[in-house]
């Protein structure tokens, strides 16, 4: 059966997360693996049943309590991420508090101190980009901008390689149909983008990458994919 690299993941979280609930079953407290498995595929699920971003952020957040973990795992996971399939598409469902409270701070054992923050980007692409779904909807800093939910409405081939220009961790939100401008960077390092919505899937500046990419995009119907001419394009 072909996957895609996010299906792979989304297999191979709800896999841990069933783990994790025979474990707690038999008695057992969850690891940091298995407590973030367990809240992420609830959250996932949650959203696969229908409901809306808050709901399953709070279905999230009641799966689990403080006496059902190892010592320090409350202290060192306090926020779950996960990309959740929505009715209307992927969204940047974000677990704060996952337990519900209960643990001890910042200086607890094995508890993770936050460095300094990574500053924003310098621009070099504006884009405008409005919201057609009735709900907001939430990029994160690195995801792939040209993959972002298909309901978002921008030049495509524009953005093509790029991601937000916010700090690392950061998301922006759309409102439900609002017009906003972002500032957008190329992707660096090797320039390989693997996972997200499976658009693209490998190196971003190979030989006919792009068309390759917006033809899958304008297949499934995710708005602006069609190439803009003129459009710039980011290479090297």
């Amino acid at each position: 059966m072909p996957l895609t690299p996010t299906e792979r993941d989304r297999l191979l979280l709800f896999t841990a997360a069933e783990l994790a609930r025979a474990r707690r079953a038999r008695g057992l407290r969850l690891n940091v693996p298995e407590a973030t498995a367990l809240i992420a595929d609830t959250v996932c699920e949650a959203a696969r049943d229908g409901h809306r971003l808050a709901a399953a952020i709070e279905r999230g957040r009641s799966v689990l309590t403080c006496d059902e973990l190892l010592p320090g795992v409350a202290d060192v996971v306090t926020e779950i991420q996960v990309e959740a399939v929505f009715e209307d598409g992927s969204r940047l469902a974000v677990v704060s508090d996952p337990f519900g409270g209960g643990h001890l701070g910042d200086v607890a054992p094995g508890a993770v101190l936050p460095g300094p923050a990574d500053a924003a980007a310098e621009p070099v692409l504006l884009l405008t980009v409005r919201n057609t779904a009735p709900v907001p909807i939430s990029v994160t800093s690195h995801f792939h901008f040209f993959e972002a939910n298909p309901r978002l409405s921008f030049d495509r081939a524009a953005a093509y390689g790029m991601r937000s220009a916010a700090p690392a961790g950061a998301t922006t939100r759309f409102d439900p149909g609002c017009t906003a401008e972002i500032g957008l960077v190329p992707i660096g390092g090797a320039r390989t983008v693997l996972g997200f919505a499976g658009l693209v899937d490998g190196y971003l500046d190979a030989p006919g990458a792009k068309e390759e990419a917006l033809r899958r995009a304008a297949d499934r119907g995710y708005l602006g994919a069609t190439p803009a001419h003129g459009a710039p394009e980011v290479t090297g």
